[in-house]
């Protein structure tokens, strides 16, 4: 079965796509699932529509006309994403589409609601493929934080470090930084650290001119991290709760950084903040990381193509082996990509895919609403002990 994964995340900068062909084997060892990554690349969001998501998200106020017109003309941008990637790879059996996030609704710790738009139906009828969508919400109403999804693939990625016994991790640098954590003879953990590049990319937005990240860290290379700065940052109760927990754009958001700004007294140049918001995600993950006592850790996401990042991140993991998804054979720029496919390769089969674990939910949970344009394939009893990555 062919699957196209795709997904939006909390820098909403793009789509990205990974089209991968499942194949479940039976050998005398048991069920294995064959991956084969056959496309993955990552669209850009036009420019209008980017800024269009960004000034109606939190906390602006918006109505559900601007709700209505986002969710129609993203659901337009992951169709037209899709159809080109079908174009390019080949039909799919089934697209399994994130959306994107625009609202995570966290209150006391729990979870109440999530919302991801990009109205699947364009997607159905540009591509004629089945559709998965709104994976979130069935972990949230089981009791879980419908976050992070990822764990799914984390947990049959980092597999063969933990038979070698390791306690492994699966580090995704997106918007937001989230962690899974493996041992053996335990239930995996996973949980949203805090911010990776998310507000580095708000303030780099906000500033004149064009760009909107920090390409290759170059800004942070050449700032000074402001210490008075850094501990108003690192002052917010989320950090201290406990796994399992969730959080978005509605807390780590450019409010958060003038807040910061205007405790610590201090009006830093652009270079100087940049550098500070980058500090802050390699503290908060690693006291993440050395608090699980991980021993290998597995980074992937947007921000394993920033320098200063990744070696501050080695300077304040000394023992710890930092790699990259890659090594593994998942494209570090697609992971989540990829872990939607399998995410809509599971529900298509009734298969579960959550890790409850992870989420905080009730128990395993079948994720999404599917449209479906063909019979459905027959339903799968378990999930295959093994999943294989060709190369």
């Amino acid at each position: 079965m062919r699957v196209l994964g795709m997904i939006s995340g909390t820098s909403h900068d793009g789509i990205d796509i990974a089209v991968v062909d499942f194949d479940v084997a039976h050998d005398r060892d048991g069920d294995v699932l064959r991956a084969r990554i056959v496309h993955h690349t990552s669209v850009p969001y036009a420019v209008d529509l980017r800024q269009r998501l960004i000034d109606a998200m939190p906390p602006a106020p918006v109505g559900f006309d601007v709700v209505c017109e986002l969710d129609t003309r993203i659901g337009q941008a992951f169709a037209a994403a899709a159809s080109r990637a079908v174009e390019e790879a080949g039909a799919v059996d089934v697209v399994c589409t994130h959306g994107q996030t625009v609202f995570h609704w966290v209150e006391g710790g729990r979870a109440l609601g999530t919302l991801q738009i990009g109205q699947p139906a364009w997607i159905a009828e540009a591509t004629g493929a089945s559709v998965v969508s709104d994976v979130r919400s069935d972990d949230i109403a089981a009791g879980g934080h419908g976050a992070p999804l990822v764990p799914l693939l984390d947990v049959r990625m980092l597999a063969p470090l933990v038979e070698d016994g390791a306690v492994a991790a699966a580090l995704n640098l997106g918007g937001i930084a989230n962690l899974t954590v493996c041992r053996s003879a335990a239930d995996p953990v996973a949980w949203d650290i805090g911010p990776a590049n998310a507000l580095i990319d708000a303030v780099v937005t906000d500033a004149p001119g064009a760009a909107t990240y920090d390409r290759d860290g170059e800004l942070a290379a050449t700032g000074a991290v402001d210490p008075a700065l850094l501990a108003e940052l690192l002052d917010s109760p989320y950090f201290a709760q406990p796994a399992p927990k969730s959080t978005g754009k509605e807390l780590f958001n450019l409010g958060y950084v003038r807040d910061a700004l205007e405790r610590a007294g201090v009006t830093p140049a652009l270079p100087d903040l940049v550098a500070t918001l980058t500090e802050l995600s390699a503290v908060t993950v690693s006291q993440a990381v050395s608090q699980a006592g991980v021993e290998v850790l597995v980074a992937s996401g947007g921000g394993v193509r920033n320098p200063v990042l990744m070696r501050r991140l080695g300077e304040l993991l000394p023992g710890v082996r930092v790699t990259t998804s890659d090594a593994l054979g998942v494209p570090s720029d697609h992971k989540e990509a990829i872990a939607f496919a399998l995410i809509g390769w599971a529900s298509v089969h009734g298969l579960p895919g959550n890790v409850p674990s992870c989420t905080g939910a009730d128990g395993p949970r079948v994720l999404g609403r599917i449209s479906p344009r063909d019979t459905p394939p027959p339903a799968i009893d378990a999930w295959p002990g093994t999943l294989v990555f060709e190369r």
